[in-house]
């Protein structure tokens, strides 16, 4: 019988009674392997009904007893890393390196929202006019909702709720129903760990689940990872309705290669951030921009070299480099970019759609492709492949490359290769990007700074992690106080003055 992935509401699993059920596939095999239910709105709403009784009292919890219930939590993720792993692994396709990789960046957040009772903690002045103080405070914003992807079911779903139920809120997650069960079983640990019921609910769903949250108005902000189109949409209705919103959307990195780098380390850091995770990723290097024909042709010679040698295999392989793709619609999409690549005239140096991995013919797997000659009026330049491709557009200089990187509609993550501090200097200060790599491929901040594109890569004014995300959170309350001393002079009309005298 094909097993079932079900809602986590209230501290407990709660079957799905839609009758609508979501395929989930392994996808080295090209098989399903389990069945998610797809939620109701009437199953949305008794989430958000757990979720706003149980968050008052765990608001009013002492922030350094949440924060150490977070840290038992770490404490079990980390216990049952390898259990975690092998199952994000089996429903996402990822190496099991990488998997774990996966979980630890969302490690990083968790152990930095343990420091709720530094991070909420307001501001005070005293005598801001006679016998007058004023001060801040943060408060939480009550019940609030993650909508995550696909290609990382475990770091994205703990970036969101750790500062969330840190801050005092509860939090309702719809994964991608995909990669369900690494979520639900977040949730299992989050409960074994002490969580309160009720604080982190998971409800499985579609279009449905996602409307359902977004229209009731007990949900006060929701974090989302996915497409622009629809970040840009949930971000538009969330205002429509009065709600805070930080949604995350697409990406086209690039990497500038400047004549004096060491172009056997950036070959090298190119072929692990472009192929990496099968270039699932949102922070995956997809355009390299050397300077220079002689800069181009040297790279495009030491990348073939390396790529030939990628090992591509199912995620039990313990010498793959990478998996498959995560399902049949995505290596459909991936062949027909490559194509489109070809017809417009791009060189494809390395062609990776016929690999086929033994014992796994039907897995969603493709090898890494490589394109020269690329042009900026190319869908594989302009359009997020999200999959093993890297494009190299030649240019003659630095500005004719800062150019291209500024003006493409995607502002995510970018990357200088240089041994030049003056060239690194001026990139870092002009580059219109969110998040910059000095000789760093891929520029996933740390957890205490914080991860947000620019332009249609992101919406909204708060980003994830570090302190935005409990900026986010959190409202501020300002309190002015006065404890009067004096008998009263008499009513006054105007405005207070800055020293309130």
């Amino acid at each position: 019988m094909t097993r079932e992935v079900h809602h986590y509401i209230g501290g407990d699993t709660v079957s799905g009674t839609s009758n609508r059920f979501g395929d989930v596939y392994n996808p080295a095999e090209g098989a399903v392997q389990a069945r998610v239910a797809l939620a109701t709105r009437d199953e949305v709403t008794k989430a958000i009904d757990v979720a706003a009784a149980a968050q008052p009292k765990w608001a009013a919890t002492n922030p350094q007893r949440r924060a150490r219930i977070l840290g038992k939590f770490v404490e079990l993720i980390r216990e049952n890393m390898d259990e975690l792993a092998a199952l994000l692994s089996s429903e996402h396709g990822k190496v099991l390196a990488d998997a774990k990789g996966d979980i630890e960046r969302g490690l990083d957040v968790l152990e930095f929202a343990m420091g709720a009772p530094h991070l909420l903690k307001g501001e005070y002045s005293d005598s801001v006019g006679t016998g007058i103080d004023t001060y801040s405070m943060r408060q939480p914003l009550g019940v609030v909702a993650g909508i995550t992807p696909f290609n990382f079911p475990a770091m994205i779903p703990l970036w969101k709720l750790g500062p969330a139920i840190a801050a005092g809120n509860a939090f309702i997650l719809k994964p991608s129903e995909r990669c369900p069960s690494v979520p639900f079983r977040l949730a299992e640990l989050a409960s074994e760990a002490g969580l309160p019921d009720g604080i982190f609910n998971v409800v499985n769903g579609d279009r449905t689940a996602v409307d359902a949250l977004m229209e009731d108005p007990r949900v006060r902000a929701y974090g989302f990872v996915g497409s622009t189109p629809i970040a840009q949409s949930i971000f538009s209705r969330a205002a429509e309705l009065g709600k805070r919103a930080q949604c995350f959307g697409g990406a086209k990195n690039h990497c500038i290669i400047m004549p004096d780098a060491d172009l056997d380390q950036v070959a090298d850091a190119l072929v692990g951030a472009a192929y990496g995770s099968a270039g699932e990723r949102c922070m995956a290097l997809s355009v390299a921009l050397p300077v220079g024909k002689e800069t181009a042709d040297v790279l495009v010679e030491k990348l073939t070299e390396r790529i030939a040698n990628l090992k591509v295999g199912a995620y039990d392989d313990p010498n793959a480099d990478y998996g498959p793709l995560v399902g049949r619609d995505a290596l459909d999409r991936v062949r027909r970019y490559i194509g489109e690549g070809v017809d417009a005239g791009a060189e494809l140096v390395v062609d990776g759609r016929d690999l086929v991995v033994p014992g796994h013919e039907a897995g969603f797997f493709i090898g890494p492709s490589l394109f020269d000659n690329v042009t900026a009026d190319m869908s594989i330049y302009t359009d997020e492949i999200f999959g093993p491709v890297l494009c190299i557009v030649r240019v003659s200089d630095y500005e004719e490359a800062l150019k291209l990187v500024n003006d493409h509609e995607y502002g995510n993550g970018v990357a200088i290769m240089t041994n030049n501090g003056g060239a690194a200097r001026d990139f870092a200060a002009r580059v219109q990007v969110g998040m910059v790599g000095i000789n760093v491929p891929i520029p996933v901040p740390i957890g205490y700074y914080t991860f947000g594109g620019w332009k249609a890569s992101g919406f909204g004014d708060l980003n994830q992690h570090g302190p935005d995300a409990f900026r986010f959170y959190t409202k501020t309350k300002t309190v002015t106080e006065r404890w009067p001393s004096e008998p009263s002079t008499g009513a006054k009309f105007i405005m207070p003055l800055g020293d309130q005298s």
